[in-house]
């Protein structure tokens, strides 16, 4: 089965593309509630989790991780990488060729949690493929609270999202990279102030479909992975607010399992 873990809920949003992308494949989901938001935390208590969350997939038995998290997989991809031997993926990579692919004057915004714009990681990637790019970044360290909070349709919301992106919008950007995949939940919102001709990239659909076209061309790796259409959900804290905004992101009844690592 494919693994995936996240902080919070927004990891959702990466198996919702997967289940759209690679239907009837099995998947494994982790939310580590207890321990969100990531991007507030050091990169070394980043790394310890992410490495905590990725043994417990392993665990029950999962034979690719995807890291659906832009914090984790600014600071923790090597670390993960050199510990363990099966496939890892991460969502900055495939949301930067994106972006680079969309954007028409290589003007690109990002946004992010505190630690994933520090990190500096998307300027650095999007530099080396395009060095004539210019990158304009910002911290938008209150949407993930936000978004676990369910506070998606409230009016502090908006107006936090619109100060958010004002600097960005300044700057006459043609293409935004959602660096976090709580992020694409509320798209809508940061479509409608970023303006409708600013191209919207999500992590969470660009690493779905990298990882469609790697299990194309890795058929032994696809051969490894379960295709009941099974999937499950555990999260370290469980509250009804999370349950009632994950099943709409996923968008079918889902049972979450609390467990504790």
């Amino acid at each position: 089965m494919i693994g995936i873990f996240d902080s919070g809920i927004g990891g959702l949003t990466v198996v919702r593309a997967i289940m759209d992308e690679l239907p009837g494949y099995d998947i494994i989901y982790f939310g580590d509630t207890a321990r969100t938001p990531y991007g507030t935390k050091s990169g070394q208590t980043v790394i310890d989790y992410a490495v905590q969350n990725t043994q417990f997939l392993i665990n029950q038995g999962a034979k690719a991780i995807i890291m659906a998290c832009n914090t984790a997989s600014s600071v923790a991809t090597d670390t993960l990488k050199k510990n363990f031997t099966l496939p890892i993926f991460e969502v900055i990579t495939p949301a930067v060729n994106r972006a680079l692919k969309e954007t028409k004057k290589s003007v690109i915004g990002v946004i992010g949690t505190r630690a994933t714009i520090s990190s500096g990681i998307y300027e650095k990637k999007i530099k080396e493929q395009n060095p004539d790019a210019r990158v304009y970044c910002a911290a938008c360290p209150l949407l993930v609270p936000l978004v676990e909070e369910g506070w998606l349709k409230k009016p502090e919301t908006r107006q936090i999202v619109k100060k958010y992106l004002h600097p960005l919008k300044t700057k006459q950007i043609d293409t935004l990279i959602l660096g976090c995949t709580h992020y694409p939940i509320l798209k809508s919102i940061i479509q409608h102030k970023i303006g409708k001709r600013v191209r919207i990239i999500s992590s969470s659909t660009a690493v779905a479909e990298q990882i469609k076209n790697f299990l194309l061309s890795s058929p032994e790796i696809d051969r490894k992975l379960a295709k009941n259409g099974k999937s499950d959900f555990f999260v370290s804290d469980l509250t009804p607010q999370f349950e009632k905004t994950a099943k709409s992101v996923i968008r079918q009844p889902i049972h979450l399992k609390h467990i504790t690592l």
